[in-house]
């Protein structure tokens, strides 16, 4: 089955509480974000289920730092007006639709994920011979599917686990998908289209099934979302009827490839805090200096009068995200000629990074002075998610066999 949906854009995101949050958080994710809210409707919840995954045995951080993400992402410009924003476990339909696909999602499916046995080598000093660890990536399917969303942002190596979402979504509705009376209330729904745009869903349903016109299949999919006598249910059901299989209760979502971002760290690698290289967003301006004028440079400029070479320099991939041409040129030049000293070629840098920062912790500041405003933006953002998620698990039951009224 082609589990294509007729659901309207819908974007959901989520990040982990697991500690500050730093330069890379915000270059990689969080600016993407910004431009997203602009653009569709999205959800952007923090994991904190996912954080026990890895973290279970030091639980007690996890609510502090719930609340410390909220503090900076409301600080860099997550809008409340224009995006969902809410903690995971506030919304309980994430862990019952996560208990519902487990029923049928293969053991061998969540052991072939690639980032598992990488993160259990990565994080050796933990104990993560836990389902809680092994099922991670289905409760992210839970995240995504609860609220059919059409789009996940990732960077690469996060496309597998949209594949999986993909792949359970597809079992799920081959093995719930058909109605006992499918057939039947497909037909209902054609007639409730009216005689003209019946005869030409039939028509076009004719020709695809047939002669596997793909052009056909395109324009029925156009009036399906065009229809205004149906309701989203008759669409998805129509749109199964249409490709030969049953209803699609949970459409299947596109990875949304985030843009390259790689943030640099201190140290020329990632920014991440399991390298310990990082600038956190709340970094103070003292502290930022002392970061960057300790970072290593070219190992060939022992001296001050000795050239360097930019492209082997750990602070060269900083000046590329923060410094104008002028300033890389500058740099470049100077480096190579031995014209300017390390020290030098850092300044700029101290400064753009402290220019970025202060106007994003000083809203931070300001927030933390008022957490309740910051819990009654989760709470409210929580209600809006729950009114989503509730409609789906209503389906999902009724599917599963599991509607008792």
């Amino acid at each position: 089955m082609v589990s294509t949906s007729t659901q309207p854009a819908r974007i959901v995101s989520g990040m982990r509480p697991t500690g500050a949050l730093h330069l890379g958080h915000y270059h990689g994710v969080l600016r993407n974000w910004l431009r997203l809210q602009q653009e569709q409707e999205c959800l952007f919840f923090i994991a904190d289920w996912h954080a026990l995954t890895t973290h279970y045995e030091d639980s007690g951080e996890i609510a502090e730092h719930a609340l410390e993400m909220a503090i900076d992402w409301l600080a860099v410009g997550i809008n409340p007006g224009l995006s969902t924003m809410f903690v995971q476990s506030h919304v309980p339909e994430h862990a019952e639709l996560h208990l519902l696909l487990s029923m049928i999602t293969p053991l061998g499916w969540l052991e072939r994920v690639p980032t598992y046995k990488d993160q259990q080598e990565k994080l050796r000093e933990r104990d993560l011979s836990t389902y809680g660890f092994l099922g991670y990536p289905l409760l992210q399917s839970a995240d995504i599917l609860v609220y059919k969303a059409t789009q996940v942002p990732v960077g690469e190596d996060q496309v597998a686990h949209v594949e999986l979402t993909r792949e359970i979504a597809r079992r799920f509705n081959h093995v719930f998908g058909r109605e006992p009376d499918f057939e039947a209330l497909a037909e209902e729904a054609v007639r409730k289209m009216g005689k003209k745009q019946s005869r030409l869903y039939r028509d076009l349903r004719k020709r695809y099934q047939e002669k596997g016109d793909d052009e056909a299949l395109d324009v029925a999919r156009a009036l399906l979302e065009s229809q205004q006598n149906i309701t989203l249910s008759d669409r998805e059901r129509l749109l199964g009827y249409l490709e030969g299989g049953g209803r699609i209760i949970l459409p299947e979502p596109d990875a949304l490839l985030a843009p390259n971002a790689k943030m640099p760290g201190l140290d020329g690698q990632k920014m991440s805090k399991s390298y310990g290289n990082t600038i956190s967003l709340r970094e103070q301006p003292e502290e930022v200096d002392r970061k960057v004028r300790t970072m290593p440079t070219d190992p060939a400029r022992v001296r001050r009068e000795d050239p360097g070479e930019p492209e082997k320099c750990p602070v060269w991939p900083l000046h590329r995200i923060y410094s104008d041409r002028s300033t890389c040129d500058w740099v470049e030049q100077g480096c190579r000629s031995a014209g300017i000293g390390c020290l030098e070629c850092k300044q700029p840098l101290i400064e753009a990074i402290n220019t970025e920062l202060e106007p994003i912790q000083e809203r931070a500041r300001e927030l933390a002075e008022d957490p309740q405003r910051v819990r009654a933006v989760l709470a409210e953002g929580a209600e809006k998610a729950r009114d989503l998620a509730r409609v789906t698990l209503e389906e999902v039951r009724q599917a599963v066999g599991l509607k008792y009224r």
